[in-house]
């Protein structure tokens, strides 16, 4: 079965596997990467951290290459093949010049074909990992959104960290890796994207070589919603400054309402000339580091504030944030603050989308997101249509007037959180 739309072009095999490509007959690069439907959020919490875990033991052996001879032959080509694990997807990818595609995706799709998951592998690389854990716990402002992504999304998937725990990681022997392994890495569980320069019937024919001849079987993911908790967690730790992140509700990853909601973040935090950047850093002096975040999973998401400041000036901040919080449901933005963000969403978007590697991730992430391919065009149309009343109204719905969830780590010993008003 194939789509055609050029110059993005779809297949599904057989055996269900996704095979989508760009042609960018202007370069000499390509980009492919082998997408799994599946990450942490798919897994029970005995199995906690097994998806990013798979991701780094793929590399350390197949049954026809040693983990030295995948490095060795990633180098030889003159790529990067590398990985990444998200709460919802897994990917493995690599860039190289048009000619040495073949053997790069040789190399990719053995990795996710064939691996060893040897034992002696496993123990090493789970000492990696338990030090990556650490290297987290080590870093204020990598810890105190881990701590509140947790506390946010209480007893549920998408409040795990994607690494694991030390506890859940060694109980990872060959056996439960294995299994989770061919329970995950199905067909119909994978997409294979490309983009550069790069001919699609060709680059089909090649994935089918290698990937092609899979069984077709079901998948063992699953997924339920979260519910959210708007707790107050206050960890303390000798520091310097405090870290704080306060937290919102927001409409999902595959919400209508997500372009006003990227447009508000913007206006409220993403650059120097929003809100929080303006009022708490250029007029107060509060802080060298603040701004806003949505992160949007398929069925929720929640839009967060940063900011790391003193001790004594950290009430100050909440205040302040509050504060931008209610001006924008109470009152409609400015007409030239709204375009403002708006181009600076639009250029944002297509500078994302320059290179081969940033083409060939958008063509994954839609496909398996939406299970369809959004030109730039009615993406930057889309921005453009949000209005003085739609970021008015998203800013109602998220900031509806109920409890703020916060997490702060730091020497805080004279902040009262119980008692503060932490109302949006």
């Amino acid at each position: 079965m194939s789509e055609q739309s050029s110059p993005i072009e779809k297949t599904v095999l057989e055996n269900g596997l996704t095979i989508i490509t760009e042609r960018m007959s202007h370069v000499r690069s390509a980009s492919v990467g082998i997408w799994v439907r599946s990450g942490s959020r798919h897994e029970s919490a005995e199995l906690n951290g097994i998806s990013h875990f798979i991701e780094h033991t793929l590399f350390k052996g197949t049954s026809t290459r040693t983990a030295r001879e995948i490095a060795v032959e990633s180098d030889a080509i003159g790529g990067h093949v590398d990985a990444f694990t998200s709460r919802e997807v897994a990917s493995y990818y690599v860039k190289v010049l048009d000619e040495h595609l073949p053997r790069a995706f040789d190399l990719l799709a053995d990795l996710v074909t064939a691996p060893l998951f040897d034992d002696e592998e496993l123990d090493r690389e789970r000492n990696v990992v338990m030090e990556e854990i650490k290297m987290v716990e080590d870093t204020p402002d990598d810890l105190v959104h881990e701590t509140f992504v947790s506390n946010f999304w209480p007893d549920h998937p998408l409040g795990r960290s994607i690494l694991g725990t030390p506890d859940t990681l060694i109980t990872f022997d060959h056996d439960r890796v294995s299994d989770y392994f061919t329970d995950v890495y199905t067909p119909r569980n994978l997409v294979v994207s490309g983009a550069g320069n790069l001919e699609h019937a060709s680059f089909v024919d090649m994935v089918a070589r290698h990937l092609g001849l899979m069984s077709d079987r079901a998948s063992g993911v699953s997924v339920s919603a979260p519910s959210p908790d708007a707790c107050r967690i206050i960890l303390t730790k000798d520091l310097e400054q405090v870290h704080l992140v306060l937290g919102v509700c927001c409409p999902s990853l595959v919400s209508e309402n997500r372009y006003s909601l990227h447009v508000l973040n913007v206006i409220l935090g993403g650059g120097m000339s929003s809100r929080l950047f303006q009022t708490i850093r250029e007029e107060r002096g509060l802080a060298y580091s603040v701004y806003s975040g949505v992160n949007a999973y398929t069925d929720a998401g929640y839009l967060a504030v940063y900011a790391a400041t003193s001790p004594g000036q950290i009430e100050d901040v909440i205040k302040l944030s509050i504060e931008e919080f209610g001006k924008l449901k109470g009152e409609q933005v400015p007409a030239s603050e709204l375009q403002r963000a708006k181009d600076q969403l639009k250029v944002s978007v297509m500078l994302g989308l320059e290179s081969t590697s940033s083409r060939m991730s958008n063509l994954a992430r839609q496909e398996i997101f939406f299970g369809r391919q959004f030109t730039l065009d009615e993406i930057l149309d889309r921005i453009e249509s949000v209005s003085l009343d739609d970021v008015q109204r998203i800013a109602q719905q998220i900031f509806d007037g109920g409890d703020l969830a916060l997490t702060a780590i730091g020497q805080l010993d004279g902040l009262d959180i119980e008692s503060a008003q932490l109302v949006c």
